[in-house]
């Protein structure tokens, strides 16, 4: 099976650049694994679909202002960009990072953010990484949350606003760790968790901090060879006792299945945490989740190869090309898909 088996066309108009003013607005297609069929409906409608006995499992990771822009070795340097990935020690001094352009930055460079900021380069990976030391006068997290900006994907074409920060956030976002919002959450809102609860569903919370593993590029063409980077998760006590007396678990969001699914292969649902690099495609046995709800991701993504694991490369295809023939929005800010 090649990556190139996951591909479909899709205009770039259809990308959503902006935010619906009310989170529960979208657009959402219905796709039935028993009838091998889909529909149109709305988000608003989400409740009508849970069960009594379901428990909905959200990803409940924070957004951090993880893009930083500086000068290399001094303020008269060339411009250089900082995609914060993953913190290496508990005082956020040390990091895995993305640095653009990366060919300019080499081991023993300096990054100058401002007079009292800067990042050291410690070493050298590929695709652009470099591992980071980053001193500061003040903790590190107060001077993100002061200069850094909102990380929103390249394919939304404009520079981050004041309003980003909260809008690409989920309205359960609690742990912060993650640089690309868990997008399938972010169409919810009070209301319609509540009407969940109100059908019968439990909510239990896990946590996986999303990172180059959600949405780095394909690089195989193989869909057996591919291998994605590990992404931190965990999974309370709690809501693991939720998750085994339920009778079915509705995942929100890829990385919700990537963590329950990681959790059944490592002895079942239970308190734990650790690494995950878990890469579904088809052919995989699904332990855990029941239903799923999920964006529409990109084109030959693993997103995209793990979604048609769930329901079948040809009935996916179909739906995308419906989606696509509908006009639906594409990507984090765009429309979803609820498929059980």
């Amino acid at each position: 099976m090649q990556v190139s088996d996951f591909n479909y066309e899709l205009p770039p108009e259809l990308i959503a650049q902006e935010p619906l003013p009310d989170r529960a607005a979208s657009r959402m297609l219905v796709v039935s694994r028993r009838k091998q069929s889909f529909h149109d409906d709305s988000f608003s409608n989400f409740s009508r679909y849970i069960h009594p006995g379901d428990c909905l499992v959200v990803n409940n990771t924070r957004v951090f202002p993880a893009r930083l822009h500086g000068h290399r070795n001094g303020k008269l340097g060339a411009e250089v960009e900082i995609f914060l990935l993953r913190a290496l020690n508990e005082k956020e001094t040390l990091w895995n990072a993305l640095v653009r352009p990366g060919k300019r930055v080499q081991t023993g460079d300096r990054i100058i953010f401002n007079d009292h900021f800067r990042a050291e380069v410690l070493s050298q990976g590929n695709y652009g990484e470099r591992n980071l030391r980053l001193v500061a006068e003040e903790p590190v997290s107060q001077l993100l949350d002061q200069i850094g900006e909102t990380p929103l994907p390249p394919y939304i074409d404009r520079i981050p606003g004041p309003e980003d920060r909260e809008r690409y956030q989920t309205v359960f976002a609690e742990k912060r760790g993650s640089v690309a919002a868990p997008t399938a959450g972010l169409h919810f809102t009070p209301e319609i968790l509540e009407a969940c609860r109100d059908r019968g569903a439990v909510i239990a919370y896990v946590t996986l901090h999303v990172g180059l593993g959600t949405f780095a590029p394909v690089r195989a063409e193989r869909v057996a060879d591919v291998q994605l980077h590990e992404e931190y998760f965990e999974i309370s006590a709690e809501s693991a006792e939720l998750m085994q007396n339920a009778r079915r678990l509705f995942c929100v969001g890829t990385t919700t299945v990537r963590t329950l699914e990681t959790a059944m292969l490592r002895g079942g649902l239970q308190s734990m945490r650790g690494d995950t690099n878990l890469f579904i495609y088809p052919g995989f046995e699904f332990r855990a989740a029941g239903a799923m709800l999920t964006n529409f991701h990109l084109p030959q993504s693993s997103l995209l190869i793990l979604v048609s694991a769930f329901a079948g490369r040809e009935l996916m295809l179909a739906a995308y090309h419906h989606a696509v023939a509908e006009k639906y929005r594409f990507f984090s800010y765009g429309d979803c898909m609820l498929i059980e």
